[in-house]
């Protein structure tokens, strides 16, 4: 476990190195540059390279020793099932706001009927105004290049169907407490994807929200469906009966 523990170590500090050299105002590599391009694909390849090792840690002796103690708050909040009924008013709100924005999509025009809508949002989003008119609404380069390449190829007329059931999919996870872990992380998905398009509207909220469904995903969806659910497929951590062997813990 060391050992691994060291390697990840050499390979976080490559990680941060490059990501500071990249990032950092003063000293950096021009957007575009050949230094630029390496640099950036040597950090991606080292963080991966440290997510795989800090992975294989976890089945080290050792791997599940808790260093650092969280406050009892915390703790409580999101491994109590009483604390469920904390995320239940939460986890109805969220998942009401993507059930009424999916429905809208779906009984409206310009979604499911040919994508008119999505690609009008596309495109307003990827255009570059005026640098005297004020700034562009995306930030970061390569993701206009992926929104680019969906209006290129006319991706709208499927993509609207992916986020109209996406929506609504989200919305009635949360609403019935199923799998709630993963409808909070699809729906913060979508909302880092609209924020990224320069869409702030009620995202920053949702996307908070959603953050603490997340963290909360073996509680938050106690009060619904998850409360039976989960113990089947075996939570946390521990083959279930789906798998063919007892969740409960020996007497």
């Amino acid at each position: 476990m060391a050992s691994t523990r060291n390697v990840a170590g050499v390979f976080g500090g490559i990680a941060a190195v490059l990501l500071f050299y990249l990032v950092n105002p003063w000293v950096n590599p021009a957007v575009g540059s050949t230094i630029n391009q390496l640099v950036t694909v040597g950090f991606w390849i080292s963080f991966i390279v440290l997510l795989v090792l800090l992975f294989q840690e976890r089945n080290q002796p050792g791997g599940e020793t808790i260093d650092i103690e969280g406050p009892a708050f915390t703790r409580f909040l999101f491994s109590n099932s009483n604390a469920g009924l904390f995320w239940l008013p939460i986890r109805l709100f969220v998942g009401f706001s993507w059930l009424e924005a999916g429905w809208h999509k779906f009984t409206g025009t310009g979604w499911i009927d040919g994508g008119a809508a999505l690609a009008g949002y596309w495109k307003g989003a990827v255009a570059i105004p005026d640098p005297t008119q004020g700034r562009p609404a995306i930030t970061y380069e390569w993701y206009r290049s992926f929104l680019q390449v969906l209006l290129d190829n006319g991706a709208e007329k499927w993509f609207a169907w992916v986020i109209t059931f996406g929506e609504m999919a989200v919305g009635l996870g949360l609403i019935f407490g199923v799998l709630t872990g993963f409808a909070a992380f699809f729906g913060a998905f979508m909302n880092m994807s609209f924020l990224l398009a320069g869409s702030a509207s009620t995202n920053p909220i949702m996307f908070s929200l959603a953050v603490g469904l997340i963290l909360a995903w073996k509680v938050a969806g106690y009060y619904g469906l998850d409360r039976f659910i989960l113990p089947m497929l075996g939570t946390p951590w521990k083959p279930g009966a789906v798998r063919g062997r007892e969740t409960a813990p020996a007497v």
